[in-house]
């Protein structure tokens, strides 16, 4: 029987990986996941197993945090190891985080087969961890899982196999469609007293963000305008938390009213929170697709995105994070919010579906 190893570390993982893992159930493949611990809280990691019905993993590797190249490095060592002992016909890593690097270079030093799912996608600013990943991972995978058009674009640019690479849709809408039914048990409005559309969520996590006193205090100053007219839920990342608490800035933080920070929360309370939003503020990648596709207009805080479907036929605005372009953009969306013009392509919620429709008719075929 073919063995297939697919390697989920950080929060996004966990939404690209569990539809491929219930598309494999039952199949003729023996499908193992290996956790490498990248993120390690529960409710940015564990609670989406349970709230997506995501096997709990067969290996944990517990590396942690640490510099990107003491993190890469870990898992690097750990992965081996693994490799090793099971010696997969294909192993799948997904997104840019430095888990999907470390263990696709691991896997093709080892002559493995790499997968490697939501390929192609680019902000063209290298000063993003991410973006290094991305173009590293797709520059040695050997099959190419690609999540919108501009991704076809960038992998031809870069001479990536024609043959190999497979325009399949969104494994994350997958999990956001399979969800939808489940957020209604969510009780998170009533538990931070919300109503529907007079919120607005935000997320900060990049280094570009939240690294930096001055960055940080000018959200502090946007937090203050917008709690004027809106409560703002804030689920706090442990980075942005730890450089709140070094720059002596989460007391003043914590004083904003109308201000709710709150841990990170589960995967169904996120998205219950984002679908019922007034908008979304953030800097991260895949909020871009899932406010797209509920249909909420979202400020992407960032010079560049890698999601450019997002801004073509979504919701997704992208702004320079100071602060007069920030107050500008927030004053045009509450008078005329961003619709969206249609659904990408091939988000319809059976991308893993053709995943691995592909892996055993073209990848698997003959192991």
């Amino acid at each position: 029987m073919s063995k297939i190893i697919s390697v989920v570390g950080a929060r996004p993982n966990f939404m690209k990986v569990a539809p491929i893992a219930r598309a494999l159930t039952n199949h003729i493949y023996e499908h193992l996941i290996v956790h490498t611990g990248q993120h390690y809280d529960y409710n940015l990691s564990d609670s989406f197993f349970v709230d997506l019905e995501l096997p709990k993993p067969d290996y944990f590797l517990g590396v942690g945090s640490g510099s990107h190249s003491e993190q890469t490095a870990k898992i690097m060592v750990e992965f081996e190891k693994i490799l090793i002992k099971e010696q997969p016909n294909l192993v799948i890593v997904v997104g840019d985080v430095n888990s999907t690097i470390a263990c696709g270079l691991t896997s093709v030093k080892m002559g493995i087969k790499l997968a490697h799912i939501e390929a192609g996608l680019r902000s063209f600013d290298k000063s993003m961890p991410e973006e290094v990943n991305r173009i590293a991972t797709d520059s040695i995978a050997d099959y190419f899982f690609v999540t919108e058009e501009s991704g076809l674009i960038n992998l031809k640019k870069m001479g990536a196999d024609e043959n190999n690479t497979f325009f399949v849709g969104n494994t994350m809408i997958d999990s956001l469609i399979f969800a939808l039914p489940k957020i209604v048990q969510s009780k998170i409005l009533e538990r931070l007293n919300l109503t529907k559309k007079n919120f607005v969520l935000t997320t900060l996590h990049r280094p570009s963000n939240v690294d930096n006193y001055e960055k940080l205090s000018m959200f502090l100053d946007i937090f203050n305008y917008i709690s004027q007219f809106a409560k703002i839920v804030l689920p706090i990342h442990p980075r942005t938390r730890k450089n709140l608490i070094e720059f002596g800035l989460i007391e003043k933080f914590e004083q904003i009213s109308n201000l709710i920070i709150t841990e990170p929360l589960s995967y169904l309370d996120f998205i219950r929170l984002m679908q019922d939003s007034k908008f979304v503020m953030t800097d991260s990648g895949g909020i871009q697709e899932e406010s797209t596709f509920l249909d909420v207009p979202c400020l992407t805080l960032r010079n560049s995105t890698e999601r450019p479907i997002t801004i073509e036929l979504g919701t997704n605005l992208l702004i320079n994070p100071e602060y007069t372009n920030i107050v500008k953009s927030i004053s045009s969306v509450l008078e005329n919010p961003t619709k969206r013009i249609s659904i990408p392509p091939l988000w319809d919620g059976h991308s893993a579906e053709r995943i691995v429709n592909i892996i055993q008719e073209k990848i698997l075929k003959f192991t």
